[in-house]
């Protein structure tokens, strides 16, 4: 006996070709519905496990005994019964809803704490000076602490910026920066206190762990007794609401139901056989081909002397901050002579190795070995010079703990 042998046989055979492609679809749906998870999702949400996911710091929360929560409701809901207990992480918020800026203000007037990230996290603060800097390298960096607050102090931390901060109101207190751009600032809004950091990569899944991320990250939540944490997750597109319910592999299997009975229309009555644009043309050479080539091409250019200008400058820059200076042009004697003018315990040899520094950077017949050398230097005489610009209790406390191997990000 025939499936269904009462049906006219064309119209079973177009029932089992209905049912092929409905099976199709649903394997396709169970293989593909994993891709929101995948690394290349930039969204640190509690939800991923992937690289740049939040799902380990949410669950390091949990087990360190913090009252944490995924908030999913609208997010002035929250802040009608925010109060000096709340903490709210912001985490690469995705809005323009007048309603969000509100609730964030009213959670900060209320007392509350704020962690946000990113240029639309800092576009989310009232009084935020948020902005895209002009040199993003989409590069890790390892920040620099500048500010004298706790939150200055969690150590070795490492980032990829994404924005910066507008610099000039006192109120406003950078933390750590890279590169010359502030990268962690917080500062006091009305009863509450807002922390902004130029991305989230601390807290991402693959990040985390690395250096003392998880130190900044647990410092700028503040205390943990007496508080209650919210990590929302409205910002990122999951809001649960009536709607909600109708979510998940059967509203999926629909869509892609949809769609595939769109393309067998549009098949149908198709009259094109082929593509009706010729393929783009290969590559010419790969990306680790074209590295290779950039790399000879700058060994053969004798790039040496750009090297030690660009630890030069960036030395200069940093020593007058330090001396409290406004950054300016200014020989290497003369820099040197601000130096000792601020730090009597300046090394004996600072002159003659910044004059031989800036030599350096104008000579473009210097080898490597000699630039790598005088690079070193400026490194270890800015390093002595951090350790003189820090208050007594912070040079006590780096002499007890064991040094950590350091990473530059160039």
């Amino acid at each position: 006996m025939k499936f269904l042998s009462s049906l006219d046989p064309k119209d079973r055979r177009l029932l089992l070709w209905f049912l092929a492609i409905g099976l199709t679809l649903a394997i396709l749906t169970g293989i593909f519905s994993s891709g929101a998870d995948s690394d290349d999702n930039s969204l640190p949400s509690t939800y991923l496990t992937g690289q740049h996911g939040a799902r380990a710091a949410y669950e390091t929360l949990l087990e360190s005994g913090y009252k944490v929560e995924r908030w999913e409701q609208p997010l002035s809901d929250l802040a009608a019964t925010a109060g000096p207990e709340t903490v709210v992480i912001l985490a690469q918020p995705i809005t323009r809803e007048t309603a969000d800026f509100k609730a964030v203000r009213t959670i900060l007037e209320h007392g509350g704490r704020v962690l946000t990230t990113g240029m639309s996290g800092g576009g989310l603060l009232p009084g935020s000076a948020s902005a895209r800097p002009s040199n993003v390298t989409f590069a890790a960096c390892q920040l620099e602490h500048e500010g004298l607050d706790p939150l200055a102090d969690s150590g070795e931390v490492w980032m990829v910026p994404e924005a910066t901060w507008t610099e000039g109101n006192p109120a406003h207190r950078v933390q750590y920066d890279c590169g010359g751009h502030p990268a962690v600032v917080e500062y006091n809004w009305g009863k509450g206190h807002a922390v902004w950091w130029a991305s989230s990569t601390p807290l991402e899944n693959g990040t985390l762990s690395r250096a003392h991320n998880l130190d900044l990250f647990l410092n700028s939540l503040g205390p943990q007794t007496g508080h209650r944490f919210y990590w929302d997750e409205s910002l990122h597109g999951v809001t649960s609401s009536t709607w909600s319910y109708a979510a998940g592999p059967a509203l999926t299997l629909l869509s892609w139901g949809l769609v595939g009975m769109g393309v067998l229309i549009v098949f149908s009555f198709s009259r094109r056989s082929g593509p009706v644009r010729d393929l783009p043309a290969p590559a010419r050479a790969t990306p680790i081909e074209f590295l290779e080539a950039l790399g000879t091409l700058y060994r053969k250019a004798g790039a040496a002397s750009t090297a030690v200008s660009i630890a030069w400058e960036r030395f200069r820059r940093h020593a007058l901050r330090l001396c409290g200076r406004r950054a300016s042009a200014m020989s290497a004697a003369e820099l040197a002579g601000v130096i000792r003018s601020r730090f009597s315990v300046a090394d004996p040899g600072l002159e003659a190795d910044l004059i031989a520094c800036e030599e350096a950077a104008r000579d473009e017949a210097i080898t490597d070995r000699e630039a790598l050398r005088l690079i070193q230097l400026l490194h270890d005489h800015q390093q002595k010079l951090n350790a003189a610009g820090r208050p007594a209790s912070l040079n006590s406390k780096s002499e007890t703990t064991s040094p950590h191997p350091q990473e530059r990000a160039l």
